[in-house]
């Protein structure tokens, strides 16, 4: 794989509320085996920010949501939820915390980015069927639901920069057919079915979709899916910190392709999966990740690749960049 000089390391923490696209440099795709994996370069300086999303979010003509679009604050449910479903390009600045109940949509061509503490308590946001939104900075708690749900073919979804704390279902569940996603630099604190890729077994509609970057996320004394995958192909799993979890990290199953690379494991026993439960085994690479008072990760066939450049962290340095990075500013 090559690797360009977009800095995927610890950002700086101050974050913008307009965002640029992150120009996807489309390479061949190739095919990776458990046995052959090019190791990935070191990234390049420190404290850069992010303008844009790496990983899948970056293809596809990229994500850029509500920029070129007016810039409102909200303070309340009913403006909040007004605004994510207006039509036309909006930044949603979400000021403190606001009080919601089941999940609400969002519509295409939106950022939405937390200030003053942003807080979105109880309810959870509804990504579905839209393009090209950004949900950022904020952090979500005590959802009934899911906190986030992208689904029914949602494509360029970038989640940055959030803290999710458990709520009743999923944290951030990304299914039927929704495509170039990318989840970086998020804390999940303490959450038990976090992250699910891939709406059940039966539903065959997701192969060849939920192409899905998750990159420098804190899995923090989380349960499971972190992610679970089905039948998603081009899988990136990279640079990311799962700290205490006595069931699995990542499991991938129904012939997903899944590569998971420079992340540490500290404390968790079984680090990967191929199958799990009743779902049938899906393929997935390791290389260079660090083990640390972990079991051993199960592994199987071949990584499919991405079409996208990146930079990967050394695994060493996974506990202190996203340890301190990932989350909330």
């Amino acid at each position: 794989m090559t690797s360009s000089s977009v800095r995927t390391s610890r950002p700086n923490r101050r974050l913008t509320a307009a965002f640029a696209a992150a120009g996807a440099l489309l390479l061949a795709i190739t095919s990776v085996t458990a046995a052959q994996a090019d190791p990935a370069e070191p990234t390049a300086d420190p404290g850069v920010l992010q303008a844009g999303p790496i990983g899948w979010a970056s293809t596809n003509g990229g994500t850029t949501g509500g920029a070129g679009g007016s810039t409102v604050t909200v303070t309340s449910a009913s403006q909040l939820i007004s605004n994510m479903q207006a039509s036309g390009s909006r930044i949603i600045q979400v000021s403190g915390t606001i009080n919601l109940s089941g999940m609400n949509d969002i519509a295409s061509d939106k950022t939405l980015i937390g200030i003053n503490n942003a807080r979105i308590n109880g309810g959870g946001i509804d990504v579905d069927g839209a393009h090209n939104v950004i949900i950022r900075n904020i952090t979500f708690a005590n959802a009934d639901d899911d906190s986030v749900n992208v689904q029914d073919g949602s494509t360029n979804i970038w989640i940055d920069h959030n803290t999710f704390l458990p709520g009743y279902d999923g944290s951030l569940d990304i299914k039927r057919e929704s495509d170039f996603v990318t989840v970086s630099w998020n804390h999940f604190d303490g959450t038990d079915k976090t992250s699910l890729l891939g709406h059940s077994d039966n539903h065959s509609a997701d192969a060849n979709h939920l192409r899905v970057t998750y990159h420098h996320n804190f899995y923090d004394n989380t349960n499971t899916r972190n992610p679970r995958i089905r039948y998603g192909r081009g899988v990136h799993v990279f640079n990311n910190y799962y700290l205490n979890s006595n069931e699995y990290g990542i499991a991938s199953t129904e012939n997903a392709s899944v590569l998971v690379e420079g992340n540490y494991f500290q404390g968790v026993d079984t680090p990967t999966e191929v199958g799990y439960a009743s779902s049938d085994p899906g393929d997935l690479v390791e290389r260079n990740n660090v083990y640390s008072n972990s079991g051993s990760p199960n592994t199987r066939g071949s990584f499919v690749g991405v079409p996208y450049s990146y930079n990967a962290d050394s695994a060493s340095s996974i506990p202190s960049i996203v340890g301190n990075g990932a989350g909330v500013s």
